[in-house]
């Protein structure tokens, strides 16, 4: 699994985005991994539908609400790219992104070993009649296949 991302904002009063994409390798996804769904430890804003935030409102006040989610692609897709707006900080510093993919990473690695342990099988069978019921039908056979043999 390769996870980029990028956080980007404008001068100013603007909150800052963070663009992200996590893509399965091919191996990944022909084992079928499924998602895996975490809460982050990054702070969706109070009101993050505004790409702003003014001094002494939402964030800048104090705390803002809940955590995003991240997941992992689905293996059919292999690749998922999402965008998620940041609170305004000062510092324009997020530790918690770093922290947040490196739980999915490691989450996502104890399924993946699942996975993969799960070992590939091939079974084939063959069946034949018993001994009995060859011996019970012999007789009735043979004395058809004499009859036919001598015109019968």
């Amino acid at each position: 699994m390769i996870i980029e991302w990028k956080v980007t904002k404008k001068r100013g009063n603007h909150r800052p985005l963070l663009s992200y994409t996590i893509r399965l390798e091919d191996f990944e996804r022909d084992l079928a991994v499924p998602q895996v769904v975490m809460e982050s430890c990054i702070e969706r804003p109070a009101d993050g539908w505004r790409s702003y935030c003014y001094p002494n409102q939402a964030e800048r006040r104090g705390g803002s609400g809940e955590n995003y989610r991240l997941l992992t692609p689905d293996h059919k897709l292999g690749e998922i790219c999402d965008t998620l707006r940041l609170s305004w900080r000062e510092s324009g510093e997020y530790p918690e992104i770093e922290e947040s993919f490196v739980r999915l990473r490691k989450q996502f690695e104890l399924v993946l070993k699942s996975a993969y342990d799960s070992r590939p099988v091939e079974c084939e069978g063959r069946m034949e009649l018993s001994e009995e019921a060859r011996k019970y039908i012999a007789g009735g056979v043979a004395a058809q296949r004499f009859l036919q043999a001598v015109g019968f």
